[in-house]
């Protein structure tokens, strides 16, 4: 069921942010704020690596596509899947995957046989259960579903420092958070404001620390607003 128009649609990115703090997530999309660290640029060089080349590959019973463009009108989101590897469905299997109630495999336009579905997600550092990246990749499985017409019950997270992939169950909880996720980032996007800043140990490793100064900022007070005054004490 469409719930939300194409003018509504919000980054599926920001799933990932709004998970790991509400006020990020408002800053980004809100407010128009972006700061780099270390951390992010390296995630940025290893996403133009894996969008460098968008052609797509066929080796075998694999075919991998870069850059799809992705949506989904019942979460509201759209954006880009790093990676859409289509896997072949073997023909000595018993009989095609069902997943939800629906079938797991899909024909391809310019190949024979079935094939699944399986988006992968690049990530920098080390491998970790972490669950932003987990419901950002989910929020990519449901577009597929709505997309596709097929159901998606796994992916992977591909991390750059070891070179390993990291499966994902897109199981019925994890499904769920992402929904809901979706659900409370239109409320706060739509709401135009951006919560209070709460200093807490992850804020160290975050990028946008310098501009968000949580030890700083307080309740419904703008960080543009805030640093347009400052700039003019100055």
């Amino acid at each position: 069921m469409k719930k939300y128009t194409e003018e509504e649609l919000l980054p599926i990115s920001l799933i990932q942010h709004f998970l790991f703090c509400e006020r990020r997530a408002a800053l980004v999309q809100i407010e128009g704020i972006w700061a780099d660290n270390l951390f992010t640029v390296e995630g940025t060089h290893l996403h133009q690596k894996v969008d460098g080349d968008v052609s797509p590959e066929s080796r075998g019973g694999l075919r991998v596509t870069r850059g799809l463009l992705l949506h989904s009108f019942e979460l509201g989101l759209s954006g880009k899947a790093d990676v859409v590897e289509f896997h072949r469905f073997c023909e000595e299997e018993a009989s095609p995957p069902i997943s939800g109630g629906k079938a797991a495999v899909m024909p391809l336009a310019d190949a024979s046989g079935l094939w699944r579905p399986y988006p992968v997600d690049y990530k920098r550092g080390r491998m970790r259960h972490e669950e932003g990246f987990e419901a950002q990749l989910c929020a990519q499985a449901l577009c597929l579903e709505e997309m596709l017409e097929v159901a998606v019950p796994e992916g992977a997270l591909y991390y750059g420092k070891p070179r390993r992939r990291l499966a994902v169950v897109f199981d019925e909880a994890l499904r769920e958070k992402t929904r809901e996720a979706a659900r409370r980032l239109h409320e706060l996007i739509n709401s135009g404001h951006t919560p209070q800043a709460r200093y807490e140990k992850k804020c160290e490793s975050c990028s946008m620390l310098s501009v968000c100064m949580p030890k700083v900022t307080g309740s419904h007070r703008s960080v543009r607003r805030y640093m347009v005054q400052a700039l003019a004490q100055d």
